[in-house]
């Protein structure tokens, strides 16, 4: 792909936006940087393009002339691809593509894609430590971490790059094609920009759209929506389940998880050796172990990995147990399916669950949680922007709580709470009412608990 003097416009400044714009400017384009907030709103990061690099910085609307110039547009996963700079390039015959697939273009070795409603970083983040584990030359980025952009300096012909790849970064994929390629789930999500489910699914399945009879898809067995795509994809495919013994796939049999292929059968792991909790991350594990098989991972390695692996940041975590009370932070939890499987995971646990949910809603509905309420949930604790939404909606099933910001909701979790619960937040919901981001309101929540636990010490003492 020639950058050379070529005119381009990047849609979007947030992390993949700047890396986009560095990245071309590096190559000689000509680059201007836009985002519908005004410039002096930007990240320093992204002010100082204009310095470093010679970006032009467009805040606000777009100019008319400036887009008559343009024949490359390289669009933010958070920007519509139907965006009126993205269309108008797009009809006068210029490319649109996005970052991932501006790096497919550059990226040496080979490729792992991960996409799926819920999972997707827990299992990208343990198959980059399978494959480091293994021996093999491995880095990790994409919708996690690094940009895929910036990972393109660091590969070689014998690096795997394993990516997190969301609905919204593959709207915009054309020549990008993983070796390997894993949807893990497909469930109600981003409602709010998509019309219908099967927009949603039709997003995901793109990650499948340029791959051969010599490259691997590998599938959910269990989720109606990845196992109809079986028949239909020209990839080998290997499939996994947690609910049936598969003829040839990963599966859960009792508490071992094992592997078939051709009539034999291997012992992978166990249940007991996995650290993270979850029936759904024991879901997660099998779609790592059949990536790190098809990479060349060994099983005995991969058992050791397994075993060691923590889980990542703002998934199930265990912040502090207090007064017999233990608080654990899923605000990556941000759809309602991520949040049954939250439940279902302390489920397991003798006590009950006060649950925080709130944040800005995705139009998706809550009624799906009112099973794992009812059987499980003390008391629901709601805030953020769609919380009058949620009340209205489980109000007949839950004893709710308001609570003005969340440090009020943390406050009253712990005053509703009995000894040997679980304070849960898991908020089946965006951030970007009150946060920048699901990490920035697990880092609070996480403060606030800290906060609760020293006063507890305080008064102890």
């Amino acid at each position: 792909m020639e950058l050379a003097e070529r005119k381009t416009l990047v849609l979007g400044a947030g992390r993949s936006g700047v890396a986009a714009a560095r990245f071309l400017a590096e190559r000689g384009a000509l680059v201007a940087l836009h985002d519908r907030n005004e410039v002096e709103n930007w990240s320093e990061q992204a002010r100082s393009l204009k310095t470093s690099h010679s970006i032009g910085l467009i805040g606000g609307q777009i100019p008319s002339w400036l887009l008559d110039q343009i024949d490359l547009v390289v669009i933010s996963p958070g920007v519509p691809t139907n965006t009126i700079p993205a269309r108008y390039v797009d009809r006068k015959d210029g490319e649109v593509i996005g970052e991932v697939e501006l790096a497919y273009r550059f990226l040496k070795g080979r490729l792992v894609g991960i996409t799926g409603s819920n999972g997707k970083t827990t299992t990208t983040t343990l198959v980059g430590e399978i494959l480091k584990d293994a021996g093999l030359k491995a880095q990790v980025g994409g919708n996690i971490g690094k940009p895929l952009l910036e990972l393109v300096e660091t590969a070689s012909d014998d690096t795997w790059t394993v990516a997190e790849l969301s609905s919204f970064q593959l709207e915009t994929i054309v020549d990008l094609k993983p070796a390997v390629a894993a949807c893990l789930n497909v469930t109600p999500n981003h409602m709010d920009r998509y019309d219908l489910f099967s927009d949603y699914a039709a997003a995901k399945r793109r990650i499948f759209m340029n791959q051969g009879p010599e490259d691997l898809a590998v599938l959910n067995a269990d989720d109606e929506t990845t196992a109809g795509w079986a028949g239909e994809l020209k990839a080998h495919v290997a499939m996994f389940s947690i609910r049936q013994e598969l003829e040839d796939g990963l599966f859960l049999r009792g508490r071992d998880l094992v592997s078939r292929s051709g009539g034999k059968e291997k012992l992978l792991t166990t249940r007991d050796e996995i650290s993270i909790r979850g029936l759904h991350n024991v879901e997660n594990v099998l779609a790592a172990m059949a990536i790190g098989l098809a990479c060349g991972a060994s099983p005995e390695s991969m058992r050791d990995t397994v075993s060691g692996f923590k889980g990542v940041e703002h998934r199930i975590e265990l912040v502090a147990e207090i007064s017999g009370v233990r608080f654990y932070n899923d605000s990556k939890a941000t759809s309602v399916d991520a949040t049954l499987k939250a439940l279902d995971a302390l489920g397991e646990d003798t006590g009950k669950i006060v649950l925080l949910l709130g944040g800005r809603g995705k139009n998706a509905p809550y009624a799906p949680l009112i099973q794992g309420i009812e059987s499980s949930v003390r008391k629901l604790i709601v805030f953020g922007e769609d919380a009058d939404n949620i009340e209205a909606q489980l109000g007949s099933v839950a004893d709710i709580v308001r609570a003005e910001s969340l440090r009020d909701a943390v406050e009253k979790a712990a005053a509703s709470a009995m000894p040997g619960d679980s304070v849960l937040l898991a908020p089946a919901c965006a951030s970007f009412d009150m946060f920048t981001s699901f990490e920035e309101r697990g880092r609070v929540f996480k403060d606030e608990v800290s906060r609760l636990k020293s006063v507890a010490a305080d008064k102890a003492a």
